[in-house]
């Protein structure tokens, strides 16, 4: 592989929502040079890729932050980051504005407010959001784009992230990239469970099959602490199409119903995992199917219902064309997905401060990767871009002091950017890349271990071949479909001796090309991830969260677990850490508590 080695003040992990935000505020607050490497292209890449058509996370008239605060509190069952929620929620109003302003549409009455869809939602044309917040950070001057990079391990040296490597994924070129501050915006995990739809199909589900926890993983490897991973989430969605179902609750005000047309939502409870858990339920008692009840509506709202998925998953609108019923001729089917691990509806993720600083120096995360601030959607790691970024021009700023007071010539020189640099080439605006300086021992042993992949004879088995059995594992042992989500102490055993297996195949694995080199380590980042979540689901000895986490060993919910799981991974093997609740009251201490760990250097 031929190596590359960029020279960056910020690098931003994934260039999805959070990650291009990021880059857009440091952009128009500074002259740091960015670096956004990006798996695929950030025009149309992360959550946003396909459109959404409102924005969930906003402060509506008569509402204030604190009242989101609440209200995602009581949907997780008081398994919160209080500090985090009441930070992102102070900005979910200002963000908005500001995505107006470059360009998004945003539907207003005939007063000009903003048109609300419920307590905390406003209504969009959001189909090019990607676009235009992908145009936004690319178009500033100290914001360099590099599309199609697969980063898959962080650099840590003397306890701190020093920057990360990875390879393209369209040819064979090795990336070693230092940087005085990373972000993590990738996004959480899809891909470990069984998915509904399987086959030719299995990309139909709810959150990116491209999201394979990479960051998470990353984190793992280094260190990091992790929370929360134990709340995964599990989506209502649209029978077959995996479509998001808000749009038809809250859009015509659509109930859940059983077969025989029996309202059952209000029997198992409105939080997000109690309609999901109600849904097992009725099919687990012969009463299913279960659907949205939409017979009924108006054309006019039918029409609004096919005009609202074109902006955010157009297959619904065409399974309605097709079969030549449209809503309001027939109720809308639901089904529970999959589980997945996500930072932006549950809690799952980095353990950060109100910085989104993990707990290694150097290292940010924000949006979906970032734990503790569940319920944040779109508005929500817009916001926590934004707090990252600043936080991280702070950071840089005091280095800068540190490395002034020290008082040498080269240190002045260093810190004011004219240190002397030896055979650097210049690429776009001012990133710098230096082809033939020596590669630290971290990146020559990442090289020569994605050389040895392409370089490896003919594997028995391929990368697409394991990860189908490492989800028939997680589908089965760990509280998947096939077990109406599920699991026991035995099975969740079972479930890590057998992921535990599969792990030293994938070193076995061969690649033809940079691609099939992608598919391996988006495989081992899955692998990583579901020991994590394995380990998380057997410390939490309760039933928080019905279906997220459905303890058949404690089925019922207690007060003695009013406390975070964390973990972190120490030679190969997960650590379970507990924390106790940080609230209004003691978030101050919660800092105090992250930067001392953070002086501490290693954990």
């Amino acid at each position: 592989m031929r190596t590359e080695r960029i020279k960056t003040d910020v690098l931003i992990i994934g260039g999805g929502t959070a990650g291009c935000f990021a880059a857009y505020v440091i952009g128009q607050k500074s002259e740091r040079k960015v670096l956004i490497a990006e798996k695929a292209n950030i025009k149309r890449s992360g959550c946003l890729a396909a459109g959404v058509n409102a924005l969930n996370a906003y402060i509506t008239e008569g509402r204030v932050p604190q009242d989101y605060v609440d209200y995602a509190k009581k949907d997780a069952h008081g398994i919160v980051r209080e500090d985090l929620l009441l930070s992102m929620s102070e900005r979910l109003n200002h963000v908005t504005k500001v995505m107006e302003d470059l360009g998004l549409v945003i539907l207003k009455d005939e007063n000009g407010k903003y048109v609300a869809r419920g307590n905390r939602n406003i209504k969009i044309n959001g189909e090019n959001m990607k676009p235009i917040l992908a145009k936004a950070a690319a178009e500033q001057e100290n914001v360099t784009v590099l599309n199609h990079v697969n980063i898959t391990d962080y650099k840590k040296e003397n306890g701190k992230i020093t920057g990360a490597v990875g390879f393209s994924v369209n040819e064979d070129i090795f990336y070693d990239i230092d940087a005085e501050a990373v972000l993590c915006a990738t996004g959480g995990a899809a891909g470990l469970y069984r998915p509904n739809n399987p086959g030719f199909s299995r990309h139909k589900m709810w959150y990116p099959p491209f999201n394979t926890g990479a960051g998470y993983a990353m984190g793992l490897l280094s260190g990091a602490e992790m929370t929360t991973f134990e709340m995964r989430f599990i989506a209502l969605r649209c029978k077959d199409t995996i479509a998001p179902t808000g749009t038809i609750a809250q859009g015509v005000g659509a109930r859940q119903v059983n077969a025989h047309g029996d309202i059952y939502e209000t029997k198992y409870g409105l939080t997000t995992s109690q309609r999901v858990y109600g849904t097992v339920m009725e099919n687990r008692e012969g009463n299913g199917p279960c659907y949205l009840r939409t017979e009924g509506i108006s054309k006019e709202q039918e029409q609004d219902l096919y005009k609202a998925y074109l902006n955010m998953a157009p297959s619904q609108t065409l399974k309605w064309m097709e079969a030549g019923k449209g809503p309001s001729e027939e109720n809308v089917e639901i089904e529970g997905t999959e589980p997945y691990i996500v930072g932006g509806h549950t809690a799952s993720g980095y353990w950060v401060d109100n910085n989104r600083a993990t707990t290694i120096e150097g290292l940010y995360a924000a949006g979906d990767v970032a734990g503790g601030c569940p319920q944040k959607y779109v508005t929500g790691a817009l916001a926590e871009g934004e707090i990252a970024a600043e936080a991280i021009l702070e950071y840089l700023g005091n280095k800068d002091a540190e490395t002034r007071d020290k008082g040498t010539p080269e240190n002045q020189r260093e810190a004011s950017g004219q240190a002397e640099e030896k055979t650097v080439t210049k690429i776009t605006k001012d990133t710098e890349i230096a082809e033939d300086k020596k590669l630290s021992e971290i990146a020559e042993a990442k090289k020569a271990e994605y050389e040895s992949h392409l370089n490896a004879p003919r594997s028995l088995m391929n990368a697409e071949q394991l990860e189908e059995a490492m989800q028939k594992i997680m589908d089965q042992y760990a509280g998947g479909i096939g077990t109406d989500y599920r699991y026991s102490e035995t099975s969740l055993a079972k479930a890590d001796e057998k992921i535990a297996a599969l792990l030293p195949v994938v070193d076995t694995l061969a690649a033809t090309d940079a691609y099939e080199l992608m598919q391996i380590y988006e495989l081992r980042e899955r692998l990583i991830i579901c020991r994590a979540v394995i380990a998380h689901l057997a410390a939490r000895k309760e039933t928080r969260w019905h279906s997220f986490g459905e303890n058949t060993d404690y089925p019922d919910q207690s007060e003695d677990w009013m406390k975070y799981v964390n973990s972190c991974m120490e030679n190969g093997e997960i650590k379970i850490l507990y924390r106790d609740l940080v609230t209004k009251e003691n978030a101050g201490k919660q800092e105090t508590a992250n930067t001392a760990e953070k002086g501490a250097g290693e954990r």
